[in-house]
């Protein structure tokens, strides 16, 4: 692809020490993902995959390397700073959802405009767009005990959208879900991908990851495959 460079990383890596010996749970990646992309990561459990989420989507900072994402250094940030660049540049979806039970769908949407101080007209709106987007207008008011699995990943995908993000971070999000409902959201990441949406899926299921454009392998904390699918 031709697209504007979107994260490139260099001699990312990330250490733990446990008990007397570190543990390489990142070991030096070097990887670049253009604007547009849809990049699936897959590893056997141990290969690093959670860690190297973890760290692109900025919620945890590397021992050693450098993270540049959609132009900004984000590798030695503070955690005011991360949370800021969270927040703006980077849309969560989780296997688990992580909506707040209590809250409706719209609510849910709602909190990261909430926490980036958008003002009440525009979250309204905004809320009421990305919902529309997702099938979703007639379960605005429900809370998610009252929601299927799919419709609960798609509040989830409209929460992660809301505040137009440079890249969606996707980890198994189809991990609670059956296997008709499973196509349902991939179907729903390929439309956003059509529509110019950046994706980068961790997963650990081939068929899932099949969806994707490109495919990264990881083992023992390194890349060991990157290519075209």
């Amino acid at each position: 692809m031709n697209g504007e460079v979107l994260i490139e990383v260099r001699g990312l890596s990330r250490h733990y020490r446990v008990g007397g010996e570190v543990v390489r749970a990142v070991d030096g990646i070097d990887l670049t993902i253009r604007r547009g992309e849809y990049v699936a990561i897959m590893g056997a459990s141990g290969s690093g995959k959670s860690t190297l989420m973890n760290l692109l989507g900025c919620l945890d900072t590397p021992t050693a390397g450098t993270y540049r994402l959609d132009g900004i250094e984000v590798a030695h940030l503070g955690e005011d700073a991360l949370a800021a660049v969270r927040n703006r540049r980077i849309g969560f979806v989780f296997q688990t959802f992580n909506l707040l039970p209590r809250l409706t769908a719209a609510q849910n949407v709602e909190l990261p405009l909430i926490y980036g101080g958008v003002p009440a007209a525009e979250r309204r709106q905004r809320v009421a767009a990305v919902l529309a987007d997702m099938g979703l207008t007639d379960r605005a008011a429900h809370r998610p005990g009252e929601m299927s699995g799919g419709q609960r990943q798609r509040v989830a995908i409209a929460r992660a959208l809301v505040t137009g993000p440079a890249i969606l971070l996707a980890d198994e999000p189809t991990g609670n879900l059956d296997s008709r409902t499973s196509e349902e959201i991939m179907a729903l990441f390929a439309d956003l991908h059509r529509r110019g949406h950046t994706i980068l899926l961790v997963t650990h299921e081939h068929d899932i990851a099949a969806h994707a454009r490109r495919l990264v392998t990881l083992r023992d904390g390194r890349i060991e495959s990157d290519r075209p699918q």
